[in-house]
């Protein structure tokens, strides 16, 4: 690309939606409904807080939802107050499918779990154009038996028992349905379900194509209340009082049919009126006809019945658009489907230009759908949700002091890439910095928008605290959203031409706010070493870091600490890059690089000399072990002794993370901080000495900023190397190996505490279903030590080589270590000599009305094998690869 121009992408009629996007207002719709609204949190109004019991998948089609929607293959509106989805019955389910089914928590033998077949195909970023897949089976959809043989039949220890095992899916008796979304223009959505029966005999299909009103006024007396009626045979028309006047129509003979989306009380608590509530299409189609429906209503389903042979092809055609808007017959419609599809091609053809393998590009481009699949209108007002509605009981008053209570300010009402849309239908921070970094691949003006959502002022607490995830927004993510920004911010000027200071700026002054809130919460000894607690690492530690230490205490974490050195200097990076148009940027990046030699130095150095224990001077021992080459958590005894807990994990390897290289210039661009700089080196040895010389320039004349000097660095890639520790065949494990014949153990409180490798799902469950980072692969940190390692690498050169892997004899420079576990990494997915896909257990299936190949992209991977483990379509951060993928030269 030439320099200060723009990315090929650009140049395609897709790259032209993006950059005019918020003017022409394509992205007003898209996929933005989840896959699971039941059994979350902005719908629990119990006192004890236990959302999958209090709106269970029974429950679903019969409750009207407070705050979302969900639907499978859906689309809606920004605002949600128009909703499309695919229904479907054939002809032996007790329910029509109308959402997808899983397990929660306590019913999976790992946890919630999805128990259904869907793809995420392809997607572009404006929605102009979306395709995905949902396998339905011939049979009775086997609910009871995937809950009996899960909840109480399988043990941890055991796989869990998915859909195909049943057997309901023998002989391919199924059909596989997909749907197509095309924008005519932004507000002309048409939607093409081709259906293909699988199976050897024929069948017969219920497609009910739905459009739903997500319920605003039920909630308090008054509220105005949207209507859809009649209007011709083949078609409705949609009024809503927020939104122009919609009509939608079937482009084939379909009969309509009409309930309210509001409560079936009567059924769900044996009192209320009757009426044709949300689930009265349902038991109009199973009951034979024998639920009476009404002429209007604010939900409605375009019912077509088909009866297809074996291989037989069916296509229906629905159009969503304004009411007076010209019609399109079938041979237009055809032609824009096929137009929109192309201009995807095109799209995907020049952001993968420098992609040679075409099974690369096939991963890529499915990674990338799947993630712009997930993004999700999110509704969710705490004080609300606390103070209950009008016309709705009041909440129990336990809630007041329950899960969110200290966050009444939030007020979410915004589209959110979610790390998926069924098993965590919800945001976390600091997977939606993984999630903006992927998506800046393709959309960096969405990506930039991601990252600043989080720091608005109805997101981010008065304190300075960002919120953590729905489950408990209290809770610490570990703060990387300062490394996404500036990974985004330098991808964006890379594709635009131009560098966005002011998205920058903007970050920078509220993640400064946020650093100091984890200076001031998250150091209870001020001795800065940092206590995040969870942060994201759920079952890899010996206790459940958020609760309170058994026989007391508390833990000096390192990964807390080093991602707390990791954002002090990337802060002082997005301040050295803001200098560059105003110079008063130099005295704070030079506070942030202060904060970055304390942290280091508690961190990093060996201990205090007998003579000065007891003194001022005396700061404990530090998170470095010399004689094990590693870093490790410390246990703080209420008495002031430590106890170094040598368990060898992920936590010890974050350390890497924290690392800025500076290019020469910077001395002469930033003056101020040069200075600063060179005082602290002459003046400050206890604090400079033991971090990376930053004295002794490297490639370049560069000057390395780390918590490593090379001789640490060298040895913590000695172990992380290791195939008998972390090295894996498929990436870098969460836990050392040697843990498998030699657990970790420690006596604490009367209670004997193990941890020991286990490749796959956990058999602990200290966080309760699924807490799974006992061994397995987990792409996003992965990611994090691949960039660190090229960063490393921008300073040393070839001047450094490790042996890779340790004991092979072969030595490796660390930019070609880079490319090694990246190399694993993406091995998960693309086809081997063999065509197996690992992360598949073997080749991927095939289907949809080309026969296309069916990926999906999982929570984690098996620390051997590298079977897809964890969420099933969990492709927010593992979408990562997609940018893997990408040669290193072209990003």
């Amino acid at each position: 690309m030439p320099a200060g121009g723009r990315a090929p992408i650009f140049e395609t009629v897709e790259g032209g939606r993006l950059l005019r996007a918020d003017e022409d207002g394509w992205r007003r719709w898209g996929p933005y409904l989840a896959e699971r609204q039941w059994g979350t949190v902005r719908e629990d109004y119990s006192p004890g807080g236990d959302a999958w019991t209090y709106l269970p998948h029974d429950h679903a089609r019969s409750r009207a939802y407070r705050w979302g929607e969900d639907g499978i293959a859906g689309f809606c509106d920004e605002n949600q107050h128009w909703c499309l989805s695919l229904a479907l019955w054939n002809g032996a389910d007790p329910i029509v499918k109308e959402r997808l089914f899983g397990l929660s928590n306590t019913e999976g033998n790992h946890g919630e779990d999805a128990k259904e077949l869907w793809w995420h195909l392809d997607a572009v970023p404006s929605h102009a154009w979306q395709r995905m897949l949902y396998r339905y089976p011939h049979k009775p959809f086997p609910y009871d038996d995937l809950v009996a043989e899960n909840a109480r039949r399988r043990g941890t220890d055991a796989p869990e028992y998915e859909l195909e095992d049943t057997g309901i899916l023998a002989e391919d008796r199924f059909f596989d349905v997909s749907v197509d979304y095309a924008k005519a223009s932004p507000d002309e959505i048409l939607m093409r379900i081709t259906v293909v029966n699988r199976g050897p005999e024929a069948a017969q299909l219920h497609v009910l194509p739905q459009l739903v009103a997500r319920n605003t006024w039920s909630w308090r007396d008054g509220a105005a209340k949207p209507r859809i009626a009649s209007d011709g045979e083949r078609a409705v028309r949609a009024v809503h009082p927020a939104m122009p006047e919609l009509r939608f129509e079937a482009l084939q003979a379909a009969r309509f049919l009409f309930c309210e989306n509001e409560t079936n009380a009567r059924r769900l608590f044996g009192t209320g009126p009757e009426g044709a509530f949300k689930d009265a299409i349902n038991d109009h189609i199973v009951g034979g006809g024998a639920t009476p429906l009404p002429a209007s209503g604010t939900k409605c389903a375009a019912l077509s019945v088909h009866a297809l042979a074996p291989g037989e092809r069916l296509v229906l055609r629905y159009r969503l658009a304004p009411a007076d808007a010209p019609a399109r017959d079938t041979a237009a419609f055809d032609r824009l489907v096929a137009e929109r599809r192309s201009e995807a091609d095109a799209f995907f053809a020049a952001l993968q230009r420098d992609i040679a393998d075409p099974d690369a590009r096939l991963v890529q481009r499915r990674a990338l759908a799947g993630l712009l699949w997930s993004k999700q209108v999110y509704r969710y007002n705490v004080k609300h949700w606390l103070d209950g509605d009008p016309a709705e009981p009041r909440p129990p008053p336990e809630r007041r002091r329950g899960r969110n209570a200290d966050w009444t300010h939030l007020n979410n009402a915004d589209v959110i890439l979610m790390p998926d849309t069924w098993e965590y239908p919800w945001y976390a921070s600091w997977d939606l910095a993984f999630h903006a970094m992927a998506a800046a691949a393709i959309d960096p003006a969405f990506a930039k928008a991601q990252l600043l959502l989080l720091t608005r002022e109805w997101y981010m607490h008065p304190s300075g605290q960002l919120p953590a995830y729905e489950w408990n927004f209290a809770d610490a993510n570990p703060p990387i959203q300062a490394f996404a920004a500036l990974r985004v911010f330098r991808m964006d000027a890379a594709m635009t031409g131009e560098p966005d200071h002011d998205f920058l700026e903007r970050l920078f002054h509220k993640l400064a706010i946020n650093f100091t809130w984890w200076v001031n919460r998250k150091d209870s000894a001020g001795r800065d070493l940092f206590q995040g607690g969870f942060l994201g690492l759920d079952n890899i530690g010996v206790f459940d870091r958020s609760a309170p230490i058994p026989g007391g205490g508390f833990l000096e974490q390192a990964d807390g600490t080093a991602w707390m050195a990791m954002y002090a200097l990337n802060l002082m990076r997005m301040a050295l890059e803001l200098a560059r148009r105003n110079a008063v940027y130099e005295d704070v990046a030079t506070k942030f690089f202060e904060h970055f030699l304390v942290i280091a130095s508690a961190m990093t150095h060996v201990g205090t000399p007998e003579s000065e224990k007891g003194t001022a001077t005396d700061r404990g021992r530090g998170l470095w072990d010399e004689e094990d080459g590693f870093f490790y958590d410390a246990l703080v005894l209420p008495d002031g002794s430590e106890d170094t807990l040598r368990l060898r994990s992920l936590v010890g390897l974050i350390p890497l993370c924290a690392v800025e290289v500076l290019d020469p210039e910077a001395a002469t661009r930033h003056p101020g901080f040069a200075r600063r700089l060179g005082w602290m080196l002459a003046h400050r040895p206890d604090l400079t000495g033991q971090v990376s010389r930053y004295e002794e320039p490297g490639k370049n004349a560069r000057l390395l900023l780390s918590l490593l000097r090379r001789h640490r660095m060298t040895a913590l890639l000695t172990r992380m190397l290791d195939e008998a520790e972390f090295l894996s065949p498929f990436g870098l494990r969460s836990l050392s190996k040697a843990h498998g014949t030699a657990p970790f153990v420690l006596e604490r409180d009367g209670t004997r505490f193990e941890v020991g490798y286990e490749p796959g799902c956990s058999t602990s469950g200290i966080f309760g279903g699924n807490s799974n980072w006992r061994g397995p692969v987990w792409m996003p940190i992965n990611v994090m030590i691949v960039e660190a390692l090229r960063e490393f690498e921008r300073f040393y050169g070839d001047a450094v080589e490790v042996e890779c892997p340790t004991g092979s004899g072969r030595m490796a420079s660390l930019g070609a270590v880079a490319d090694e576990v990246s190399r694993r990494l993406c091995a998960l997915f693309l086809k081997d000599a063999a065509g197996i896909r690992q992360a598949l257990g073997g080749p991927a299936p095939r289907g949809g009305p080309e026969n296309e190949e069916l990926i999906v992209f999982h929570e984690f991977f098996h620390g051997e094998t590298g079977l897809g483990l964890g969420a099933s379509h969990q492709t927010g951060w593992t979408t990562l690869v997609a940018l893997l993928l990408q040669p290193v030269a072209a990003r």
